[in-house]
C-alpha cells in the first residue's frame, strides 16, 4: 500500500508528464522574443491553453525578476512585471539549467491558495538567459487513483518540553475514572463490538470517553463518567454487526483496554494520561504522563508488557 510520500510523488510525477512537453515547445520559442516583453506576452496568451491545469503563465530572468505580465484565465495583467520573485519557494531552491522542475507546494501571494510552480529553463544560443514560469492550483489537479495509507509501525512524538522537565515532580492521582475501569471496559468493549462504536478515546484524568461510530463518523459523541459508567448506555446506540473489515478482531477489543488499564497504574509518575483504540484502522494511540505520544498497531501493542514502555524510560519520554 503506498505511503504518504508516495501518493505526493505519484500526484507530481502525473503533472509533470502532462506539462512538460507543451512547456517544452514555449521554451523553444521564447528566445526570440525574450527582450520584447510585448510579443512575449502575447504568445503567453496564445498558448497558455495548452498547459493543462494551468492557473498563471510568466517569465523570470536569471535573477529571479519577472519579466512578462501575468497570463491568467482572464487575460494579460502586466502589474506584476518587475517583481522580485527571488525570495519565493520555487526559486530559492535548485533551479534547472535544462529541462523542467516542480517545486514543492506552498502558498501563493497572488491567489493565497496552495500551489505547485513549474520552472522550464529558457536557454539562447547555450546560454541560460531565464525561465518560463508556470503555477499550478492544487486544487485544481485531478484526484490521484492512489491513496495514502496510515502507517502501522510504531511512532513516538516527544510532548511539551515544560511538561518533560516537571515530571518528577508529578504524581498521579487518582480520578474517579480510575475507580470504575473495570465496569467502563466492559461497556466500551460491548459498545465497539455490538453497537458499530469503531473509535474511542478515554481521557482517565477528566473522565470522559468521546466515541465515534460507523452510522454517523464526520460526529462524536463526548461521554461524561456518569453517563460512561451506566449500563443502560448501550440502550443509546444501534446495534450492529461487528465489521468484517476490522482490523482489530472483537475479541481483542478488551484485551487492548485491559492493556490501556495496566499502563495507567503500572507507575505512579509515568503513567497513561489518554488513550485510543480505532478498530477499522487497528491504531492504538497512548499519551502519557510526560505529554509524549505513542502510536502503535493494535497486534504489536498486545504484544508489549509494562517493561517495554517503561523498563527503558527513554521510550516514554520520548
Amino acid at each position: 500500500m503506498p505511503s504518504l510520500k508516495e501518493v505526493i510523488s505519484a500526484k507530481k510525477a502525473a503533472l509533470a508528464e502532462a506539462i512538460e512537453s507543451p512547456l517544452q515547445v514555449l521554451a523553444e520559442l521564447l528566445p526570440a522574443l525574450w527582450q520584447d516583453v510585448g510579443a512575449t506576452d502575447q504568445l503567453l496568451a496564445e498558448q497558455k491553453r495548452t498547459v493543462p491545469y494551468c492557473q498563471l503563465l510568466y517569465t523570470i530572468d536569471v535573477n529571479g525578476r519577472q519579466l512578462s505580465s501575468n497570463i491568467t484565465h482572464e487575460g494579460i495583467d502586466d502589474a506584476w512585471q518587475g517583481q522580485d520573485l527571488s525570495q519565493r519557494p520555487f526559486f530559492n531552491t535548485s533551479l534547472p539549467y535544462r529541462g523542467m522542475i516542480l517545486s514543492r507546494a506552498y502558498r501563493s501571494d497572488r491567489s493565497l491558495q496552495s500551489c505547485i510552480t513549474a520552472l522550464h529553463a529558457v536557454s539562447r544560443d547555450e546560454q541560460l538567459v531565464g525561465f518560463l514560469a508556470a503555477d499550478f492550483n492544487i486544487n485544481d489537479l485531478p484526484d490521484s487513483q492512489l491513496t495514502a495509507v496510515l502507517s502501522k509501525k510504531w511512532q513516538q512524538f516527544r510532548g511539551d518540553p515544560a511538561v518533560r522537565s516537571t515530571l518528577f515532580m508529578q504524581k498521579r492521582v487518582p480520578s474517579q475514572m480510575d475507580q470504575h475501569l473495570n465496569e467502563i471496559n466492559v461497556l466500551l468493549d460491548n459498545l465497539m463490538g455490538q453497537h458499530g462504536v469503531f473509535h474511542c478515546k478515554i481521557h482517565y484524568a477528566s473522565g470522559r470517553c468521546s466515541l465515534w461510530l460507523y452510522d454517523d463518523p464526520y460526529h462524536y459523541r463526548i461521554h461524561s463518567i456518569e453517563e460512561i459508567i451506566n449500563p443502560e448506555i448501550c440502550l443509546a446506540y444501534p446495534q450492529r454487526e461487528y465489521p468484517a473489515n476490522a482490523l482489530v478482531s472483537q475479541e481483542q477489543i478488551l484485551l487492548v483496554l485491559e492493556q490501556m488499564k495496566n499502563l495507567r497504574f503500572v507507575d505512579d509518575t509515568i503513567y497513561l494520561r489518554s488513550a485510543s483504540l480505532n478498530v477499522m484502522n487497528g491504531m492504538v494511540g497512548l499519551t502519557f504522563s510526560c505529554d509524549g505520544s505513542h502510536y502503535i498497531s493494535a497486534d504489536e501493542f498486545l504484544g508489549q508488557n509494562a517493561s517495554f514502555w517503561f523498563g527503558n524510560e527513554a521510550k516514554v519520554l520520548a
